[in-house]
């Protein structure tokens, strides 16, 4: 159940296994969590309801990370935006985008390391 100050969170991720992690870890910490497969069904949730945060990872298929980003970044201005990924090369990429995302996280993670990551979003 949630309340009205009940923070949102958007997760984009093509893994089952890291999405499913993700969404349980950010419930068990008090967030209302959607879970979305790709960056195209995360631009359709956003057209759903309103997310004070989207976690996304860089590499997906059609739609990828930075591209869902830079949209939301455009469109929803006020969504706070944390990237996630297993690939040095794509951190890297998204490191140079500091504008738009507030932190690139490092794959993988643990429970802790992932709720101290999104509460460190909303303190910024």
């Amino acid at each position: 159940m949630t309340t009205d100050d009940t923070r949102w969170i958007l997760v984009a991720d093509d893994e089952p296994s890291v999405r499913q992690f993700v969404e349980r870890a950010l419930n068990y910490a008090g967030y209302a969590v959607t879970a979305v497969p790709d960056g195209n069904a995360a631009l359709e949730a956003l057209t759903k309801r309103k997310y004070d945060l989207l976690l996304t990872d860089i590499v997906m298929p059609d739609l990828d990370g930075i591209a869902l980003a830079l949209k939301v970044a455009k469109d929803y201005p006020d969504t706070r935006i944390l990237m996630m990924s297993g690939y040095a090369n794509q951190r890297q990429r998204a490191h140079n985008l500091d504008f738009l995302a507030h932190e690139v996280i490092s794959k993988p993670f643990t429970l802790e390391e992932i709720t101290k990551r999104i509460a460190g979003a909303f303190a910024a």
